[in-house]
């Protein structure tokens, strides 16, 4: 059973990225010895270039240099991928299924991330792990490659849908509204996708917890509860303490490439079980924007 922990060396891949850094500091706070790679060298942070479609990077996965592997890299233009489908098929779909053939003849456990966009957002209550998948744009079906991948590899996995990220760095929905209620008196956020928030912090506590437990197979990790993007924005607006006037609207007030699920809201039921319940997305919310304010005024490193 592999575990994080002090015993457990983990590879940590795109851990440059928004989850990536989330993830690899939970671990290392947990005593894990954890190895930073991403699909860019970032030599500022010390983090190496790794390919996972190249078979020397491979070999080093293979040859069982690590117990888990975590995969945070990703394709996550969501708009970009209508027009570039086969690149986003290729580091969604064909270089994770390499990635965890790797991870199977190396005996790591491989962890990889997928999207509640794999669903077609039809539906009216929260999608259970064995729902149908029906992606409804080039990212979603991206996704769903990965996933059929990662189960045909037979390495032993947990594949995590998540939604709505954001985190106190990187480009997410939370940063860039409290920038824009810096100088926007109005403002104008769709109210007819409904969907569960994502704290990077809360899921890659929920990646190490499923990990601990030993769980295997495809689980949701989310925050608690679950809001449209303009209930999202108007409670980014109230912490922050922001006097800017958040307007309703539909999706066509905003047309983007890439059609997004109306309702994508994901049954955590499964996950609940192994971690215990998971922090309100109000509650992740407000963490998250503390921090970011630490972040920004140096406070916190």
């Amino acid at each position: 059973m592999a575990r994080i922990g002090k015993d457990g060396r983990v590879l940590v891949v795109g851990a440059a990225g928004m989850l990536g850094r989330a993830v690899r500091e939970a671990a290392v706070a947990r005593g894990a010895r954890v190895d930073a790679v991403d699909i860019a060298s970032n030599p500022a942070e010390g983090i190496d270039a790794f390919d996972m479609t190249d078979a020397a990077d491979l070999d080093r996965v293979a040859q069982g240099n690590w117990s888990v592997v975590i995969n945070c890299a990703a394709w996550t233009d969501v708009d970009g991928a209508e027009a570039n489908e086969e690149a986003a098929t290729l580091l969604n779909g064909t270089a994770v299924g390499e990635l965890a053939r790797a991870c199977k003849r190396g005996g790591a456990v491989c962890v990889h991330y997928s999207t509640d966009y794999v669903f077609d957002g039809g539906g009216t209550e929260p999608y259970r792990v064995d729902h149908p998948i029906d992606p409804v744009n080039a990212y979603g079906r991206s996704k769903a490659v990965g996933e059929r991948l990662v189960r045909e590899s037979g390495c032993e996995h947990v594949l995590l849908r998540t939604s709505w990220l954001y985190g106190a760095w990187g480009q997410n929905f939370v940063l860039t509204m409290m920038n824009l209620m810096r100088s926007k008196d109005e403002l104008k956020v769709v109210d007819d996708q409904r969907g569960r928030p994502s704290s990077v912090r809360q899921l890659a506590r929920t990646t190490l917890a499923l990990l601990d437990a030993g769980a295997r197979g495809t689980y949701h990790g989310c925050d608690g509860g679950e809001c449209t993007w303009y209930g999202l924005a108007s409670a980014i607006r109230d912490e922050i303490g922001a006097g800017t006037v958040v307007h309703p609207c539909t999706s066509d007030a905003f047309p983007r490439p890439a059609k997004r699920p109306a309702y994508s809201v994901m049954d955590l039921t499964e996950t609940v079980k192994v971690t215990g319940e998971l922090v309100a997305w109000r509650d992740e919310l407000r963490s998250v924007i503390e921090q970011a304010s630490r972040l920004e005024t140096g406070a916190e490193a």
